[in-house]
């Protein structure tokens, strides 16, 4: 019986289509990854943009119960009758900062954001700026907005 050429080809990949393989994920793993990270952040944004609103609410449901006074200390007496626990503003990397933190650096309108993560409160009830809350932090979000601006 004669062999056949067909019958003994090898079945397989060559090294070259291997390569090309390889480097076409390459490709694609180098675009995914940097959308993938500014997909994280953006998620961190939308959620220290939502705790900002929930504490704003807590704040308004205690400013209409203590009858036109927000709180002059840092945000512990909303807890837990407005709000069960502060949740951590979620803010980017920034240089000795927390990045994710739920402290709040409560003081007078000129000095109450410090840039350290967190929250902002103006506490002090002679400042125009009284009962106002912010991310405490002066960087910008995905947008080019200031996280204070919210």
């Amino acid at each position: 019986m004669l062999n056949s050429r067909k019958g003994n080809a090898k079945k397989g990949f060559t090294l070259i289509e291997l390569m090309i393989v390889v480097a076409i994920i390459g490709i694609l793993a180098a675009v995914a990854i940097p959308k993938f990270a500014g997909l994280i952040n953006k998620s961190k944004e939308g959620s220290t943009k939502g705790s900002l609103g929930a504490i704003r609410s807590a704040l308004t449901v205690y400013y209409g119960d203590a009858e036109g006074r927000y709180p002059t200390d840092n945000l512990a007496s909303i807890q837990p009758h407005y709000l069960t626990t502060l949740p951590n503003a979620k803010v980017p990397q920034l240089t000795g900062a927390a990045a994710d933190s739920n402290a709040v650096s409560a003081a007078s309108t000129a000095a109450y954001v410090t840039n350290a993560g967190g929250w902002a409160y103006a506490n002090d009830y002679t400042e125009s700026a009284w009962g106002t809350l912010v991310v405490n932090c002066t960087t910008t979000d995905s947008k080019g907005t200031l996280w204070t601006s919210y």
